[in-house]
C-alpha cells in the first residue's frame, strides 16, 4: 500500500480557519434554534415538531462542531453522518408545510386550491429526491471514493445560497420565531459548506480509517467475492477451522539458541524462536494477520497481538492468567525475547488481580442467567466493532494468534479449537522435543530433534495455498534462525 496506491483519506485542520469558522455556524445555529424554541407559537412547540424541527437540528449543529474540532484531523468522513440527519431535515421541512396545507383548507386557499396542493406533493417528493441524492454524492466523496473536492465544495455550497437567498427574501416580514428559524437553517448550511472548504486529502501514504474499519482493524474491501460469501455460509468460527500437523528438525533452532543464550539472552527458547519466526512470516505474507468479524474480513497491519496463558509456578494447582503481547512486523529475535519476558516477568511478580482476573471474577459472580445476557450483549457490539477498546485489549479472544507450549508441560501438541467470540483467527500449540534416528543420504544412521506443532485456522481470511506458502516459509526460516536477528528487508501491505 504505497503512497501512490493508498486510499483518498480527507482531514481537517484545526489550523485552518475555516474549521474554526464551521464550528462557529454550527455553533450558533445551536443557539438560534434554542432561541426559536423560546419564541415559539403554540402550534409550532408541539410534540412532534420539538422532535422534528429543533433537537434534530440541534443535534445536528452539535454533532458537526464535535467532528471538525474532535474527529476532523483523523476521522472526518464521520460528518456524513450529521449530513444525512440534516438532509433529514429540510426534507421534514417540505413534508411539513404539506401536511399543513392538506390539515387546514384556508392555507390551501392561499396558495391556490388543490391544484396546488398535488403540485406541492410533487415538490415533496422532488426535495426528498434531491436531498437523498445530496447525501449520497457528500457521502462517496468523503470517503474517498472521488479525489476532485472542488466539485463537492461547490455543489455544498447550493444549499446554503439558495437558504441565504430565501431568508433574505422572507426577513423583513416574518416572525421573530421564523426569524431565527431560517437564519438557524442557514448557518447550519452555511457550517457544512466551510466544513466541505476546509477539507484537504492526506498525503502521507498511509492508511486512514473510514466507515467498515474497527478500532483493532481495517475492512478489506478488495478482497475476492468467495471470502465474503464465505462468512455468510460459515457463520462461526468453529465451523470454519482447520487444522494443520507439521513437524520442525530443530537442530538449526537449537544451535541458535544456544548461541543466544551464550550472548547473554538468559532462558532465551523455543517459543521465543517461534514467536519471532511467526512474525517474520507475517511481515512476508500479510494475510496471516487478517482476521474475521461482523461478516467481513479485517487487517491488523503492523500490530501483531499475540496471546498466551501463563501459569505463575509449575504446579498443578498454581493460578494462571493471560497475556496479550503487541509485536510490529519488523521484531527480531531480541525484541521478541525482551518484550515477551518483560510481559512474563511483571506477571510472575506480581498477585493475581490484572484487569482480565478481575474482569473475569465480576462476571463470574452474575446470576447464570444475567451472565448469558451479558455475554450476547458483548457478542452484538463485538459484531458490529462496537466493544470498547479496553475490553479487547483485556480479552484473550480478540487478537492474530494464541500460542501455546505443551513442550513444557512434556505432552504432545494439543488440536486446539478456535473460539466463535472474539476474532482470533490462528491457534498455534507445538509439543515436547523428542529425538528420532533416521538415515542420511549415505545410509548412515543419524540422529535428530524434532518437535510437532498444530496450527488451527480461520479458513475464511485467506485460503490453503496462502497457509501452505507460509508453512514453507517458516520452515525455510526455522532452517536459518539467525536471519531473526534482523529486521526484514521489506515488509509486505495487504490488499486494500
Amino acid at each position: 500500500m504505497n503512497k501512490q496506491n493508498s486510499p483518498i483519506r480527507y482531514y481537517v485542520s484545526r489550523k485552518n480557519p475555516l474549521t474554526w469558522l464551521s464550528a462557529l455556524l454550527a455553533i450558533g445555529a445551536f443557539v438560534l434554534q434554542i432561541l426559536a424554541l423560546c419564541f415559539g407559537e403554540a402550534r409550532v412547540i408541539s410534540t412532534i415538531n420539538v422532535w422534528f424541527q429543533k433537537v434534530l437540528p440541534m443535534a445536528i449543529a452539535l454533532g458537526i462542531a464535535e467532528i471538525v474540532l474532535v474527529r476532523g484531523p483523523k476521522e472526518f468522513y464521520r460528518i456524513s453522518k450529521p449530513v444525512f440527519w440534516g438532509c433529514v431535515y429540510f426534507a421534514q421541512i417540505a413534508l411539513d408545510w404539506h401536511l399543513r396545507l392538506a390539515a387546514d383548507p384556508s392555507l390551501i386557499g392561499l396558495v391556490g386550491g388543490a391544484y396546488a396542493l398535488f403540485q406541492y406533493k410533487r415538490y415533496v417528493a422532488v426535495c426528498w429526491i434531491l436531498y437523498l441524492a445530496f447525501y449520497v454524492i457528500y457521502r462517496l466523496f468523503v470517503t474517498g471514493k472521488f479525489r476532485q473536492v472542488f466539485i463537492l465544495q461547490l455543489i455544498s455550497l447550493l444549499p446554503f445560497a439558495v437558504l441565504l437567498y430565501d431568508f433574505v427574501a422572507e426577513c423583513s416580514r416574518i416572525s421573530t420565531y421564523e426569524l431565527f428559524d431560517k437564519l438557524s437553517n442557514v448557518l447550519l448550511a452555511g457550517s457544512l459548506t466551510a466544513a466541505t472548504l476546509a477539507m484537504r486529502v492526506f498525503n502521507d501514504g498511509k492508511y486512514h480509517r473510514t466507515w467498515g474499519d474497527r478500532a483493532d482493524g481495517r475492512r478489506l474491501r478488495t478482497i475476492n467475492g468467495m471470502s465474503v460469501v464465505a462468512g455468510y455460509i460459515m457463520p462461526d468460527r468453529n465451523d470454519a477451522c482447520n487444522n494443520i500437523k507439521d513437524t520442525i528438525e530443530i537442530s538449526a533452532v537449537e544451535r541458535y539458541i544456544h548461541k543466544k543464550r551464550a550472548e547473554g539472552l538468559k532462558n532465551f527458547g523455543l517459543m521465543h524462536v517461534f514467536l519471532a519466526a511467526y512474525v517474520r512470516c507475517v511481515a512476508k505474507y500479510p494475510g496471516l494477520n487478517r482476521f474475521f468479524s461482523g461478516q467481513r474480513v479485517h487487517q491488523r497491519d503492523d500490530d501483531i497481538a499475540f496471546t498466551m496463558t501463563v501459569k505463575k509456578d509449575m504446579c498443578v494447582d498454581a493460578p494462571d492468567t493471560t497475556i496479550k503481547l503487541h509485536l510490529t512486523t519488523t521484531d527480531t529475535a531480541e525484541d521478541v525475547y525482551n518484550k515477551l519476558n518483560a510481559v512474563i516477568e511483571d506477571v510472575k511478580n506480581t498477585p493475581l488481580d490484572s484487569s482480565f482476573d478481575n474482569l473475569a471474577a465480576l462476571l463470574a459472580s452474575f446470576p447464570g442467567l444475567i451472565l448469558k445476557f451479558v455475554v450476547w450483549c458483548l457478542k452484538v457490539a463485538d459484531y458490529f466493532g462496537k466493544l470498547p477498546k479496553f475490553l479487547t485489549e483485556l480479552s484473550p479472544f480478540h487478537g492474530s494468534v494464541i500460542f501455546t507450549s505443551m513442550g513444557s508441560l512434556g505432552i504432545p501438541p494439543v488440536v486446539h479449537h478456535l473460539y466463535n467470540f472474539g476474532n482470533l483467527p490462528v491457534f498455534v500449540a507445538f509439543g515436547r522435543k523428542y529425538r528420532k534416528t533416521e538415515l542420511d543420504p549415505e545410509g548412515n544412521p543419524v540422529t535428530r530433534r524434532y518437535v510437532d506443532f498444530v496450527m488451527n485456522c480461520d479458513e475464511r481470511t485467506t485460503d490453503g495455498f496462502y497457509y501452505a506458502t507460509v508453512l514453507k516459509y517458516f520452515h525455510k526460516i526455522m532452517r536459518a534462525p539467525s536471519q531473526l536477528d534482523n529486521p526484514p528487508e521489506e515488509v509486505l501491505r495487504d490488499i486494500d
